[in-house]
């Protein structure tokens, strides 16, 4: 089939990349410019790179418009496959090509629609993440299901792990899914609206501790904002301290939330979570931390004594 691909970052470079692997035909990549946005300049590979590269002809563009409308229509493709394209696509455009327009999203659909799936799944505690092609409609995530393929998640892992696993689905699902939609079988998964979500991007507000959250939720925001994402943040006066490493206590402390309250093995005990002044939920271990000016420590190392509070906001 001759394929237009609309995609943008990794996601968008490796869908290139199976394509161009694959026995179709890539007659137009669309692509948006690159952005110095915290999440998204972290992975970055260019999709523009890629396709010129491979003699591909590149329209660069925000959002949907005329030059990509005249494109389209003079390459005339029999599908279009979107992955990490940021914007709206209209009917007009992804109901153009004869098989429609195949989107690739880094999610179980109908769970986690939208932005930066992985990273909301994992603080959610979810047990698996993966990766979904679907048939665009007029709803956002929302179309007939091709094919999907998860991953479980370890208690351990981090966002970037989970990215490389995911990322690593998209090559085959996207061949595969193609296959199917070469060969004419259209007995594709409704999703069902009522086990869907959606979710917005993330920015930095998203990384801001909150101490009334439990440990366990912490501890995943923690490893779900681990480098190369913009790290957990908490305030120690005016001090802002990056949080890069945590686990849940042993022990169980009573409290207020943000309170630095013991020592326990080589790491340091926040009292944490809404219920804390009943005495039976656990702390945040603090094990390692990062200063502004990038320098890197041990908890235990920064907190010489306890006592005191960390906020969400700089002390005045």
């Amino acid at each position: 089939m001759r394929v237009v691909l609309f995609g943008y970052q990794t996601w968008g470079y490796r869908t290139l990349e199976a394509l161009l692997g694959s026995e179709h035909e890539v007659v137009l990549a669309v692509t948006h410019p690159a952005s110095d946005h915290a999440y998204e300049s972290i992975w970055s590979d260019s999709v523009a790179d890629l396709a010129a590269k491979h003699g591909v002809p590149v329209v660069v563009a925000n959002r949907p418009n005329e030059e990509i409308v005249r494109a389209l229509e003079e390459v005339r493709p029999d599908i279009i496959v979107a992955n990490n394209w940021r914007t709206w696509i209209p009917p007009h455009i992804f109901t153009m090509p004869p098989h429609g327009t195949l989107n690739v999203h880094d999610s179980l659909l109908p769970a986690y629609a939208g932005f930066a799936p992985v990273i909301w799944a994992l603080i959610n505690g979810e047990p698996e993440v993966g990766v979904t092609a679907h048939m665009m409609d007029d709803d956002l995530d929302a179309g007939d299901i091709v094919l999907q393929r998860s991953v479980p998640v370890g208690p351990k892992d981090t966002a970037a792990d989970l990215f490389h696993r995911t990322v690593d689905l998209i090559g085959p699902i996207v061949v595969d899914a193609l296959e199917r939609i070469a060969r004419g079988d259209k007995d594709f998964a409704k999703q069902d609206p009522s086990k869907a979500s959606f979710f917005h991007k993330r920015s930095i507000e998203d990384s801001r501790i909150d101490w009334h959250w439990t440990a366990e939720e912490l501890e995943r925001l923690v490893r779900a904002q681990s480098d190369p994402y913009p790290n957990t943040f908490t305030y120690h006066g005016t001090t802002r301290l990056r949080v890069l490493e945590a686990d849940v206590s042993t022990g169980r402390y009573g409290g207020t939330p943000g309170r630095i309250f013991i020592k326990e093995g080589d790491g340091v005990v926040i009292v944490a979570g809404a219920d804390s002044r009943r005495g039976r939920s656990h702390g945040l271990l603090l094990r390692r931390l990062r200063l502004d000016d990038g320098t890197e420590l041990a908890a235990g190392e920064y907190f010489r004594a306890m006592g005191g509070y960390l906020t969400a906001h700089p002390a005045n």
